[in-house]
């Protein structure tokens, strides 16, 4: 097995430099500390260092597992910080996101987080996010729908927020008497998923064939057509707020009885990151 205290001497000499400045920082000999690189030499069958004038140059294959040494005492340092607990060193939070979400959305939830530790952010889709969650991969995450009823016993769903949908375009497009004289003239980019049935289910009340202009299943898509006056977008507030509020962007005055609801998944920890009850506790109106 790898030795791991020759790796840690390894480490020190390797960011050094120099094999004296990393004995006396280790308390060794050189001599000895000379050997402890040279049994990991040994063990790995092939040499770290090569010797520039009076100092050590990593060998490809050295700076390969400097990489590698790196990562694993950050990440001792990281589980010590965790299981301590401690106020001066959280974690990185390791948050996933449905690459369908709202990334307006994303940074409401991680702005509470950011300056205070690091983040680290997973796009995919929910079920590749969800079993990394399972496997302690990530924190937590982010959805527009909770997990389905064969695997929601094994996760712990968060209500964080609910936003009204509604139809937003240039306010030119928006200029209409009624909804369903505006459904009827303008055409729409509509999102996928469970916004989608609602919308549909509205369309029929109201007996409107619409013309669809674009049918995407990525809030950000929806946003960057809106924002080319493709047509008029169905989303939720939050998708384009920025574009609200410049007045590049209006939202049609007609309610449509819709909300998109987001979701914060987690799994039952020992340890949870520090963060979480606070990232998790809702945040806008319900």
């Amino acid at each position: 097995m790898l030795n791991f205290h020759h790796l840690r001497y390894f480490h020190a000499v390797a960011h050094e430099g120099h094999l004296t400045r990393a004995a006396e920082r280790m308390n060794l000999s050189q001599s000895a500390l000379s050997a402890q690189i040279r049994a990991l030499e040994d063990r790995l069958g092939h040499a770290l260092f090569d010797r520039v004038g009076r100092r050590l140059q990593l060998t490809e294959v050295g700076r390969i597992v400097l990489d590698h040494a790196d990562r694993i005492f950050d990440t001792g340092a990281e589980l010590e910080a965790v299981l301590a607990q401690t106020g001066d060193a959280v974690p990185p939070l390791r948050v996933g996101a449905l690459s369908t979400l709202s990334r307006n959305f994303q940074l409401q939830f991680l702005r509470p987080a950011l300056g205070r530790c690091e983040v680290i952010l997973k796009s995919g889709g929910a079920g590749m996010l969800l079993e990394m969650l399972e496997a302690l991969g990530l924190d937590v995450v982010l959805s527009t729908a909770p997990p389905d009823v064969a695997t929601a016993g094994r996760f712990t769903t968060h209500a964080i927020a609910a936003q009204p949908v509604g139809l937003h375009g240039a306010p030119a497009r928006l200029a209409h008497d009624s909804l369903r004289d505006l459904l009827s003239t303008e055409p729409l980019i509509l999102p996928t998923g469970a916004i989608r049935i609602g919308f549909d289910s509205l369309l029929a009340r109201l007996g409107v064939t619409p013309t669809i202009a674009a049918e995407v299943d990525d809030m950000a898509m929806v946003r960057l057509l809106a924002r080319e006056d493709a047509g008029v977008a169905l989303a939720p507030d939050v998708v384009l707020a920025d574009e609200i509020a410049s007045g590049r962007i209006a939202t049609a005055p007609f309610d449509l009885d819709l909300t998109e609801r987001f979701y914060a998944i987690t799994v039952p920890r020992g340890f949870p990151h520090p963060l979480l009850a606070e990232l998790t506790t809702p945040a806008y109106p319900d």
